[in-house]
This record gives structure tokens, sequence and C-alpha cells, in this order.
């Protein structure tokens, strides 16, 4: 029967569909257990330390008291959600200062020891007693990052808040997915990524570059939450009698070309225009001719250990500024 023909045949197309896709993940984790993927390790990060928040402003945060490796080096993730050590809620005689920011300031596919956060601790110290609390969490944009200090920094009573803001931070608050299962398969987030890749490389207009100019674009969403979010903290910071700072992080993948001054620049204007100590290193990464001696990988463009020292060293003098002697 005709039918009955054609049903063994999606049967058997089906079966051979699925068994090739199980052996290609089979394949595929065998192969990434010795070779690491931004994008895979992205997702694992997702998976592995990341809880859905009540705050829809803040999305996610960190499931707490979890180790994982990720991106070659160990990640832990302490008691209250922040890849730090533990810290009292309670303020000890020592200037406290609470970094508010994305991977970067995560320090992703970085040795804790090796972050500017880190560093900075440690080169702060030496002015009088510091401690740095990392609020730091990869794919955090400002709203989330300013949301989770009002829900959780202000219970630290910080002397001294510094947001570091990237160039995406102006991207517009994610929501979650019902395709983020997917995730749990190498093969789908290993393949996607090779897919985008391609398509960024024969249409222009749907790379990074593009991508980054568009959030600035006049009446872009995220970039009015981010001015938002921005002066929300400052108001915050004001109350509190707590010194704000923001550091304008580079953005790595052609430093010497400063392919974002002008939205760097529009950014500088509004923190200026409303009174908020603001520093762009960008300028000072210029020099920079071979931008992946500052990379984590070939196919990550997050600050290496290089950078990240390139990155205190640069900002130690204004962070010091509002810290008294």
């Amino acid at each position: 029967m005709p039918g009955k023909r054609t049903r063994e045949i999606l049967l058997l197309v089906l079966v051979s569909t699925a068994m090739c896709l199980v052996a290609g993940e089979l394949v595929l984790r065998a192969y990434l257990s010795r070779h690491t993927f931004y994008d895979v390790e992205m997702s694992r990060y997702a998976r592995l330390l990341k809880v859905d928040s009540e705050n829809p402003k803040i999305g996610y945060v960190h499931r707490p008291n979890r180790e994982e490796h990720l991106m070659n080096v160990d990640v832990r993730i302490n008691s209250d959600g922040f890849r730090d050590d533990e810290y009292p809620l309670e303020k000890g005689a020592r200037w406290r200062i609470i970094f508010l920011g994305d991977s970067l300031t995560f320090g992703w596919g970085v040795e804790k020891d090796q972050t500017f956060e880190a560093l900075l601790e440690r080169a702060l110290q030496a002015k009088r007693p510091t401690e740095i609390i990392n609020f730091g969490a990869g794919n955090y944009n400002t709203e989330q990052e300013v949301n989770l200090f009002l829900e959780k920094g202000l219970r630290y009573r910080p002397d001294q808040v510094v947001l570091f803001y990237f160039i995406n931070d102006a991207e517009p608050t994610p929501r979650a997915s019902r395709l983020e299962w997917l995730g749990n398969f190498r093969i789908a987030t290993f393949y996607w990524s090779r897919v985008k890749a391609l398509w960024a490389r024969f249409d222009p207009s749907t790379g990074f570059e593009a991508y980054y100019r568009d959030l600035y674009r006049d009446g872009a969403p995220g970039w009015q939450h981010a001015q938002e979010a921005l002066l929300q903290l400052r108001d915050a910071a004001r109350e509190h009698g707590i010194a704000l700072q923001v550091v304008l992080l580079p953005e790595l993948h052609a430093p010497a070309e400063r392919l974002f001054a002008p939205q760097y620049a529009r950014v500088m204007e509004f923190l200026r225009a409303n009174g908020i100590p603001a520093l762009d290193l960008s300028p000072r990464f210029a020099g920079e001719t071979d931008p992946m001696s500052l990379w984590v990988a070939p196919d990550d463009a997050h600050p290496n250990a290089r950078a990240h020292r390139a990155i205190a060293d640069s900002s130690y003098d204004f962070i010091a500024e509002a810290s008294p002697s």
C-alpha cells in the first residue's frame, strides 16, 4: 500500500536523522572535551551558573555556592551569587567598593587573581585598607547592573561604586527564551554559532559593528533604558553618600581603529552632562595593533590577563581619586 510505504520511509528518515544527531552530539562532546569554543562555553555558563531572578529588570542571577570550569578557568560563585570571596553585609573599617559590570568585570576566561578587580584591590590596598566586591555578571546590561545594585548592593553599605560600561551595555534587557533547552545540545550551539558567523561574513549589516552602532541610534530602547538606569544609580548614590564613577571599557576587535569612538563619545557626553565622573579607556588602547594578543581566545575578544592588567593600570588613578588617603 502506498500509504504504508510512505510511513515506513518517513520513519526510516526520522530514525536515521535521530541517530546521526546523537552520533554528532557524542563526537562533538568528545572533541570539545579537549578544545574550547566561546559560544559553547557561554551556553554552559548560562545553564550551569545562572538562575532566573524574580525581578524582570535583573533577569537572572548566579546560582550561589557553585563552582564550574568555564573557558579554561575555574569559576567559583559565593553564597550571595558573586564571583568573589565571602563578604559580610556589615561593613568594617575597610574602604568598601562595589564593581558593577558584565562579563568583562566578571573576568570571563581569566583566573580570579588576574582580573582587573583583583589587581585594583591589591593596588588600592597600598593607599588604604580596601575591599572590592565584584558584582559582574555575564551578559548583563546597564539596566540589569543597576537593578542588581539597588537590590543587593545597597545592603553592603559601600563607600564607592564603580560601573564598568561596555559598548553592548545599551542592549535591551533580555527575556527568557522558549528555546533555551537547545543549549543542552552541543551540536545545536556549535553549528548555530558557525551559521551566524558565516551570515555576518556575507551580510556586514548583521555583524557586530553594525549591531553595536545601531544600539545608539536615536530612540533605541536599550540606550534609553541605560540612560534611565544610570540616572537612577546616580540618585541612589547621592542619597546614600556613595562615591559613583563610571569607567568605559575598550572594545578589543580593533582598538587602534577606534571603531566606536562616536558611540563612546555619546556615552561620555551623557555622563558628564548629568554630573557622573567618567573615564573612557578606549584611547589608552589605541596603540594596540595586534588585537588578538589581548583576547582570551582566537574566537573570543574578551580581555585576557594582559588586557586586564592594562585596564587596572589605566583606571587606577581615576578610581583612587574617590578614596580618601
